[in-house]
C-alpha cells in the first residue's frame, strides 16, 4: 500500500522479550486464495518450519480464505517477527507458484504483477508487514485466542469454532484428541505467559 508521498506503508514490529505477538497478513488484493486444501496444507507446513527454525511457539492460528491470523511467542531474544514472516511467506509463495504452473492454472496470470516495464513478480501475499500487535496481559492473550478462533464463525464459514478445520480451536478442547496432520504443530499457551 502506498501513501500520498509514494512510500510503501510499513509495520513497525516491537520486539519485546516474552511478549506475545498477534500477527495478521492478507492475500494479494484480499483475494480468497486460501480455499484450496493443497495450499492450506502447504501454509501449515510453512508455518511449522518457520516457527521451529526461528524459535517461536505457535499459540493459536486460523487460515481464512483471504487472510491469516497467528499468535506467536518468541523463545529467544534472537527470535524476530520479520524473519518469521519472511520464512513463512517466501517458501510458501514459491511452492504455490510451482503448483499453479504444474496445474496450468489461470490464477497464475492474475498473480503475476508488473512491477515496472520489463519486470514482473509473482505476488501471493499483500505487500507490507501486515498487522502486528503486542499482547502483554493474560486477558489480552486469551481474548486474542478467542478472536482468532471466532473468525470463521463471525464470517458464516462455520457454525462453531470446532467445525472450522483450519484453526487451532480444537487444540484447546479436550474432546479433540486426534491431531490433524494437515495443521501446524501448536505449542499452546504456557502458564508462565498468563501470569
Amino acid at each position: 500500500m502506498q501513501n500520498r508521498q509514494g512510500h510503501r506503508k510499513t509495520v513497525r514490529h516491537q520486539e519485546e522479550e516474552r511478549c506475545v505477538h498477534e500477527l495478521t497478513f492478507s492475500c494479494y488484493q484480499r483475494l480468497p486464495l486460501l480455499t484450496d486444501v493443497d495450499r492450506l496444507t502447504l501454509l501449515s507446513e510453512a508455518v511449522t518450519r518457520a516457527t521451529e527454525r526461528h524459535q517461536f511457539d505457535l499459540l493459536a492460528f486460523v487460515w481464512m480464505p483471504e487472510h491469516v491470523h497467528l499468535l506467536v511467542l518468541p523463545r529467544t531474544e534472537e527470535s524476530r517477527i520479520p524473519a518469521l514472516l519472511n520464512a513463512i511467506k517466501r517458501p510458501f509463495s514459491y511452492r504455490v507458484k510451482q503448483l499453479l504452473i504444474e496445474q496450468q492454472s489461470s490464477l497464475l496470470d492474475r498473480l503475476i504483477i508488473r512491477q515496472r516495464p520489463g519486470v514482473t513478480t509473482f505476488r501471493f501475499w499483500q505487500e507490507g508487514g501486515g498487522y502486528d500487535r503486542n499482547l502483554w496481559t493474560p486477558n489480552a492473550i486469551l481474548a486474542a485466542i478467542d478472536y482468532i478462533h471466532m473468525n470463521p464463525v463471525r464470517r458464516g464459514l462455520a457454525e462453531t469454532t470446532f467445525a472450522w478445520r483450519w484453526s487451532s480451536a480444537r487444540f484447546y478442547d479436550d474432546r479433540y484428541k486426534e491431531v490433524d496432520p494437515a495443521l501446524p504443530r501448536i505449542d499452546g499457551v504456557d502458564n508462565s505467559v498468563l501470569e
